[in-house]
């Protein structure tokens, strides 16, 4: 029987591999065989019989099952409260996020408000400077004019003078004879002539040019020209003290001190974050002062930048005065809001509280703030006897309820006051009782966006009509706020105002091409009609437009101080006003509206009202759009305090 014989491939020998089975999770690590049975509570450890006869020896122990029980409990808990962070931490990743943006938003609008008015500047210079050249030249020309004729004039005389003493020496040179008698004679009258002539021997004009420029000061206005302000104020870290936080009397002023801290707790020295109500200490605190005039339990709300502070909101009560306090008179039950707190009555009353005390200095023009806190617009009642003035909302800021140039104004059948915030690039929504309801609106010049909006109206339909002066276009929005259309973009070159008529269609009020446009929601041109001039059908930078129960179309003409009623068809059909302070006159008119009764109501650059409305006690400052509102007040845009006023009117 043959052997086997292994193949040359093959080796000699074969290998075995042998796997290690695994370890026993049970086993002892120092003693081979031993189950840990035992928990270590001392050293934290699991540990066999063995282990406590040796190292672990005196320890305290406990079963391991127990062990492991009350570790998986352990660890389920931690589980949960990790898992519970996480919506917290969301929450704040949100709105770090959005506050990121805002401030991304605040930075670039700040810097487009420093290129605009850096640009600005640069257009006065240089238009200055063209002034500079032109008087310069004016000036030379007449100088130059005068001191040419008289070199021409002197040049002229000293050639003619020269050419006739050449010729009378020639002649003396030759024979005098008989013939030459009468061209001796000639020559001789001529030289008298010449001698005698009224040549201007002394300059009549001089070299006198000089420029003064004052440029010192204007230099040092240049450097100091602009402050960007912030601050580094928290609201998780600010502090609110005194006995206002807890109780006060009904009647009597009650103080709170604010505190306003970094992400570190320490205290803020710098920024100012109020304008209105709230007296700043400039040195990182400030005061608030109220009055409440009911008794009950109350929810002090104090934020910073729409956030509470520690400890807010705050209990407070409110009780009536004790006979030993001193007697204070009733005070009225108007509602105000601050910038940076507001106090809300748990109760459910509607009165709120009454606050005093306003930052002692006032803002200069083209300086920039922080944002003031509390999104709720500040509002003002004043005594109807003095005023007409129902109420106002707002001041000069880019959050909700405060303006940057506001221009048009609607009002809608639903009970809506629509506003164009010019240079924040939206529209701000509220009710007819002056509560913030919405805002809508990005910055930009693609469909959807807004640059300039200046006229808005409100479309049977419910869409908002927005017309947008620096786009040259009218875009269209749902009552939501999102945008469905844009129309004119192809034709308009700088809509101010925009209105709807009984049709449906929308009126364009273009101030640039000054022309009166008509379109379809659709975009569809229906007419237009206007040019600019001073005749009946011209205009000269008209601004808004009202539309009358005739479907009539009613047009302030700016420059041309007047308010012109037309057909749909663009036909004139009145004409009134001229420039002046009297009766029937205007000072540059601006807003219209018509009441139920065809009534015309029409502010002029003034702030006059010409009618019933007296605006005496708050005056108004370059007030723009104007509506009627479903309450029947007057609603106008005060663009030069930021703010915008209803008064009330008698139909």
């Amino acid at each position: 029987m043959d052997k086997h014989q292994p193949s040359p491939e093959s080796s000699s020998e074969e290998c075995t591999v042998l796997e290690a089975p695994p370890p026993d999770p049970n086993s002892c690590l120092l003693h081979t065989g031993k189950v840990v049975e035992l928990y270590c509570r001392e050293c934290a450890c699991a540990v066999c019989e063995d282990c406590i006869c040796g190292d672990h020896e005196g320890h305290p122990t406990s079963p391991i099952r127990q062990a492991l029980e009350l570790q998986r409990t352990t660890l389920q808990d931690r589980l949960e409260s990790a898992k519970a962070r996480l919506p917290q931490i969301s929450d704040t990743l949100s709105l770090v996020k959005e506050i990121l943006q805002q401030l991304t938003n605040q930075r670039a609008s700040i810097e487009e408000d420093i290129q605009s008015s850096f640009e600005d500047l640069h257009k006065q210079l240089d238009v200055r400077k063209s002034v500079l050249m032109m008087e310069l030249e004016v000036t030379y020309g007449l100088k130059q004019k005068v001191l040419q004729a008289q070199v021409d004039s002197l040049l002229r005389g000293e050639g003619e003078i020269q050419d006739s003493c050449g010729q009378t020496e020639e002649t003396l040179a030759g024979e005098a004879s008989a013939a030459s008698l009468q061209a001796e004679q000639g020559l001789a009258e001529r030289l008298e002539e010449l001698t005698n002539q009224g040549l201007p021997c002394h300059p009549e004009e001089n070299d006198q040019l000089d420029l003064i420029l004052e440029t010192d000061g204007l230099r040092k206005s240049i450097h100091n020209l602009g402050a960007v302000l912030s601050t580094s104020a928290v609201a998780s870290q600010s502090e609110a003290m005194g006995a206002g936080l807890e109780q006060c009397i009904v009647g009597q002023p009650a103080s709170v001190t604010i505190v306003t801290r970094d992400k570190s707790g320490g205290a803020c020295r710098n920024g100012s974050m109020v304008d209105g109500d709230i007296l700043d200490h400039k040195n990182g605190t400030y005061e608030f002062v109220y009055t409440l005039p009911t008794e009950g339990h109350f929810s002090l709300a104090l934020r910073l930048y729409d956030q509470h502070i520690k400890g807010s909101p705050f209990k407070l009560t409110v009780s009536r005065p004790s006979d030993t306090d001193p007697e204070v008179s009733s005070p009225p039950t108007t509602t105000a809001t601050s910038s940076a707190a507001n106090a809300t009555p748990s109760t459910g009353s509607s009165e709120g509280a009454k606050r005093r005390g306003k930052s002692p200095g006032q803002k200069k023009k083209a300086s920039k703030r922080a944002s003031s806190a509390l999104g709720t617009p500040r509002r003002k009642t004043l005594n109807p006897i003095e005023d007409d003035l129902i109420y106002r909302i707002g001041s000069k800021g880019r959050n909700r309820g405060e303006f940057t140039n506001l221009q048009g104004v609607a009002a809608s059948s639903t009970g809506k006051i629509l506003i164009a915030d010019s240079n924040n690039q939206c529209v701000q929504i509220f009710s007819n009782e002056g509560e913030f309801k919405s805002r809508f609106g990005v910055r930009g010049r693609s469909p959807g966006q807004l640059q300039r909006p200046t006229g808005v109206a409100v479309h049977p339909s419910g869409d908002i009509i927005i017309a947008d002066y620096d786009n040259k276009w009218v875009s269209i929005f749902t009552s939501d706020g999102k945008f469905k259309a844009k129309l004119g973009s192809s034709r308009l070159m700088g809509p101010k105002g925009v209105t709807v008529d009984h049709n449906g269609h929308v009126i364009v009020v273009d101030n640039k091409s000054c022309t009166v446009f008509i379109f379809q929601p659709t975009g569809k041109l229906i007419s237009k009609f206007g040019s600019r001039g001073n005749g009946d059908k011209q205009f000269a930078g008209p601004h808004f437009a009202a539309v009358n129960n005739n479907n009539e179309i009613i047009v302030t003409d700016f420059h041309n101080h007047s308010v012109k009623v037309f057909t749909p068809d663009g036909e004139l059909v009145l004409k009134f006003g001229s420039n002046g302070e009297g009766n029937g006159q205007f000072n540059a008119p601006t807003g219209v509206a018509v009441d139920t009764n065809g009534n015309i109501i029409v502010f002029d650059g003034s702030g006059s009202f010409l009618s019933y409305i007296n605006t005496s006690a708050d005056p108004l400052y370059g007030p723009q759009g104007l509506a009627l509102t479903s309450a029947g007040h007057v609603v106008v845009a005060d663009s030069g305090n930021h703010c915008f006023k209803v008064y009330r009117y008698l139909q």
